[in-house]
Order: C-alpha cells, then sequence, then structure tokens
C-alpha cells in the first residue's frame, strides 16, 4: 500500500478510549495522518467520529496519545440536533459579534476590547459569510432549528473557512447538501489551506481527496490516492487473499491426506510385522531388528507429515486473516398488508395534487431550504396544507435529524419506547439485527455515531405494531457506509408499503425504481420530473 508523502499533521500512539460505561470505542490505534487532504473512510461505529473527537480535544484518550500540529477546526457530524444555536454561533463569531454590538451601544468594558481584538468588522465579515453559503447577511440571529439541514452546514463550513485553522476535520460534510451545494464544497476542498481530514460516504467528495485512510479493526492505514484508487486497490488485495485462502485450503487437505495415507501405510505394515514375528518366519533377533528400525523410520514419517500438515494450518490461519469477513446488518421491513392502488396521501401545492399509493416510491427533490421537511413534517402531522393529505395513521417517519431519539436514554431504553410490550430480550434480538450488541445497546444515544442514531431510529420504526403503511424517510443516508445503503435499498425492494423520500442522492433514488419524482422549489410549487 502506497502512502501519502505530505508531512504528518497528526499523529496518534496507541489511542484507546472507553465510554464511561466501560465500553471501548477505540483500541490501541496507531497512525498518522498528513498535511494535505485526507478522506477517513470506515464502516458506521469503526470509531471515525470518535477518533475526529480525541484529535480535537473533545474527548480525553483513555490511554495513547494523540498530537495535532496547530489549531484544530471541526464541523461535528450532530450540527443540526444544536437547534437552539445562533447562526452567528455557528459561524463562530457569536462573542466577538456580542462585543463589538455591546460597545456601539455605549458599554465601554475593557472584557469587550479583549475579546474584538482587531475583529472590528465582524459583522460585515459575517454577512459575507452568509451570502456565500446563500442566506441573507440579515440572518445572524436567527435560531439553527430555522435552517435547513443543509444550510446549517454551510453557514458552519462558511465559518470554518473565515477562521482559517492549520488543521480542520469535516464530519460527514455533504449531509443534506443539495447538488450546487455539493459543488461548491467540492470547490472549497480543492482549494483548503492547510491540513484538511474528512469523514464521508460521499465517493464524489472521497475522490478530490490525496490521500485515503481506513480506520478498520482500530487500525489506521493510509493509501495514496482518492477513494476510487483506493477502491480499486481493495478489490484487488482481496480478490488475491481470497485466492490465496482457497490455495492454503487446497494444500491444507492435501497434507492431511498424506498423513492419513501414511498412517494407514504405516499400520499396515505393523500388521504385517506382527503377523511374520507370530509366525515366525525370521529368526528372532532380525526381526527384533527390523522392528526397531521400522518404529524409528515411522516415527520420522509421522513427525514429518504432522509438521507438514502444521505448517500448512499456519499459513491457512494467515490467509483467512487477510480475507475480511465483516458483519453486515440486516433489514427486514414487516409487511404492511397494502393493496395495490390504496391511497395513502396526497402531496400538493394548492396548485395541484399527486396521489400516493400502495406500493408506489415518491421522491422530493429541490435546493436547500425550499422546504422538503416541513413539507414532510406536514404530511406525517396529518395537516392538510396546500394540498398535502394523509389518508392512513399507519405512518413510519424518520427525520433528517433523528431527532426523535431522547439523547439521554439508552439505546435499548429508546427502542423499547416505541414498544413497551415486547419483552427486553426480543428488543436485544432486533438490535443485534442492526449490529447494535453487547455493551452498545446500554449506551447512551448522545454518544452513538450517525450511522448507529439511524439503525436505532430504524429498529424502533420495525417494531411498530401494527406496520406502518407508509414510510417517510428525510435524507436517510446520511451517515451511512455503502455496505448500510445497499441493505436499506434492498429493504425498500421488498417493502410492499408506499415511500416518500426526500434525498440529495441521486445514485440512491435512481436505485430505489422511483414511481413519481417531485421538485420543491423555494416559491413552495411543486412540479413532477422524469423519475
Amino acid at each position: 500500500m502506497s502512502h501519502s508523502s505530505h508531512h504528518p499533521s497528526i499523529v496518534f500512539d496507541r489511542l484507546s478510549y472507553r465510554w464511561p460505561d466501560g465500553s471501548a470505542a477505540l483500541t490501541g490505534v496507531s497512525g498518522a495522518l498528513g498535511g494535505g487532504r485526507t478522506g477517513l473512510i470506515g464502516r458506521n461505529g469503526s470509531g471515525k467520529t470518535t477518533l475526529l473527537r480525541l484529535i480535537a480535544g473533545e474527548l480525553q484518550p483513555t490511554s495513547g496519545t494523540v498530537v495535532a500540529s496547530g489549531d484544530v477546526a471541526v464541523l461535528p457530524q450532530h450540527l443540526t440536533l444544536d437547534v437552539g444555536r445562533s447562526v452567528a454561533a455557528l459561524l463562530g463569531m457569536e462573542e466577538v459579534l456580542r462585543a463589538v454590538r455591546a460597545v456601539e451601544s455605549g458599554d465601554v468594558d475593557a472584557g469587550h476590547f479583549d475579546v474584538i481584538g482587531t475583529q472590528w468588522d465582524v459583522e460585515a465579515r459575517a454577512a459575507s459569510a452568509l451570502v456565500d453559503a446563500g442566506l441573507p447577511p440579515d440572518a445572524l440571529d436567527r435560531p439553527v432549528g430555522s435552517l435547513s439541514g443543509g444550510e446549517a452546514v454551510l453557514v458552519a463550513l462558511a465559518g470554518i473557512r473565515l477562521r482559517a485553522a492549520p488543521i480542520t476535520l469535516l464530519d460527514e460534510p455533504t449531509n443534506n447538501l443539495d447538488g450546487d451545494a455539493r459543488a461548491r464544497l467540492a470547490t472549497m476542498v480543492g482549494g483548503w489551506r492547510g491540513a484538511l481530514v474528512v469523514v464521508s460516504h460521499d465517493v464524489a467528495l472521497l475522490d478530490v481527496m490525496d490521500a485515503t485512510a481506513e480506520l478498520h479493526e482500530s487500525t489506521v492505514s493510509v493509501f495514496g490516492g482518492p477513494y476510487s484508487a483506493w477502491r480499486a486497490w481493495m478489490d484487488g488485495e482481496q480478490a488475491a487473499a481470497r485466492q490465496a485462502e482457497k490455495a492454503a485450503r487446497q494444500v491444507l487437505r492435501r497434507e492431511k491426506r498424506e498423513r492419513i495415507e501414511a498412517e494407514t501405510t504405516l499400520a499396515r505394515r505393523r500388521q504385517m510385522g506382527s503377523t511374520a514375528y507370530a509366525e515366525k518366519r525370521e529368526p528372532r533377533i532380525v526381526m527384533n531388528a527390523r522392528r526397531g528400525a521400522a518404529q524409528v523410520s515411522a516415527g520420522r514419517l509421522r513427525g514429518e507429515k504432522a509438521d507438514r500438515e502444521a505448517a500448512a494450518q499456519r499459513a491457512l490461519d494467515v490467509a483467512e486473516r487477510r480475507v475480511r469477513d465483516d458483519a453486515r446488518i440486516r433489514i427486514d421491513l414487516p409487511d404492511p398488508d397494502v393493496a395495490a392502488g390504496r391511497r395513502l396521501a396526497a402531496i400538493g401545492d394548492g396548485t395541484r395534487e399527486w396521489v400516493v399509493q400502495g406500493p408506489e416510491r415518491v421522491a422530493l427533490t429541490g435546493p436547500n431550504g425550499a422546504g422538503k421537511t416541513t413539507l414532510l413534517e406536514h404530511l406525517v402531522a396529518g395537516r392538510n396544507a396546500s394540498g398535502t393529505t394523509l389518508h392512513t395513521d399507519r405512518v413510519g417517519y424518520l427525520p433528517q435529524r433523528m431527532d426523535g431519539l431522547d439523547d439521554g436514554a439508552s439505546v435499548l431504553e429508546n427502542v423499547r419506547a416505541a414498544a413497551p410490550e415486547v419483552p427486553a430480550g426480543d428488543v436485544r434480538n432486533r438490535l443485534a439485527r442492526f449490529l447494535l450488541r453487547g455493551d452498545v445497546v446500554d449506551r447512551t444515544v448522545s454518544t452513538l455515531s450517525g450511522g448507529e442514531r439511524f439503525r436505532v431510529a430504524l429498529a424502533r420504526l420495525l417494531l411498530a405494531d401494527p406496520p406502518p403503511q407508509l414510510l417517510v424517510l428525510d435524507e436517510p443516508t446520511n451517515s451511512l457506509d455503502l455496505d448500510t445503503v445497499d441493505r436499506l435499498v434492498e429493504a425498500l425492494e421488498a417493502y410492499r408499503g408506499a415511500v416518500v423520500v426526500v434525498s440529495h442522492d441521486d445514485v440512491f433514488l435512481t436505485r430505489l425504481g422511483l414511481d413519481l419524482r417531485l421538485r420543491l422549489d423555494p416559491d413552495g410549487s411543486l412540479t413532477e420530473q422524469a423519475a
């Protein structure tokens, strides 16, 4: 594997972290990330977000060390969950802005001047950053909850650019971004100054990286190229590993067969010798000498065969370790028993209405801030606004912010709250299908990665009784690794109810086999597009 040629900006040595309940998030991780643009990849729950938080100093290692060569700026994965923060805080300018406004209002406290320093133009710079993010310059005092998920991400990214820290960490930055915003992000990343580490499952973004670092089984391996080049290398490596495993298994079978054949031959000779000895075919002294020689020869042969078989077993063990056998989640959506053509909902804009019926797949697209999430919320709540109508009370909703979960409660408690009559053991078994096992089930939701939060929310949905006839999904692929997206697509393909989904992931939408695609524009109008 090739390595990035950039000088290390982040070095971690035998880095471990355990949650307060004692469960391990990272164990003995060592490695280095270079000074260029690095895409950090790995399966959901592998510890990528935890590693970023340790680098940023938000968490303290249980053991080991992590050293960054400069100041670190962070775009967190759960940014949009903090809906009470102001836009100015999201830009990282709230404290300075408050001090400037205090001075302008006549407060000459020396502390304000210390905070301001030379940043008297903070409001002008903030307004410019908001315009770059597609927001009006007077939006500084708005709460984050009033922004779409994509708008919040763009505002935070604008603030990080203004800060110009030597090291920047971005955790799933394309979540909730529409196509235009993703293009702007790719342009920003292409010209980024300083070290940049990006955790993402967005292949297009990962392909503008200088290097790809994979966190797998507490090991960080760095490949000197973008994701697609790493993927090709890894596919070739795994193909070679599987071939080596097959060859090693064949050698072991041959060595076992030859050992058994040798034992059979030796047993036959031993029987013949015993018969000859009993019948006194030759003088006893001659036969005793031959018996001793035969025993020495047999012992030597057994030892040689046993050694060859043991060596073949060791070679197979090495080959098997090279082959990855990662566990996969299993998503089985329940049968909602929906007749084809059964009207479940209607989506409209006051001028025209589109009926959603089983088992249709409907996508709602549009730019950030157009109101897609609001439309879904109205639909799920049964608010008959602008032609949006619900015709069933069996609705399963996965919100974009995953804010339907209780962050202070455990995974098990969250899921049981949706199904209090289901025994805890059955809930644990269901969670295991989503790779939420052991100590993870007892951890608080606030400690989970984005992908883990999604699995918890989906598990809550699947325990609903009776099962939902309509699934409403708002950006369901956010934070999901590529394999989990595959499993989600398979489950939705088999689901017999209707699905309404908001997503900026065109590849995902194409794979769903859409029956209807609607575009929502900022003026509230809906337009039917080619599915």
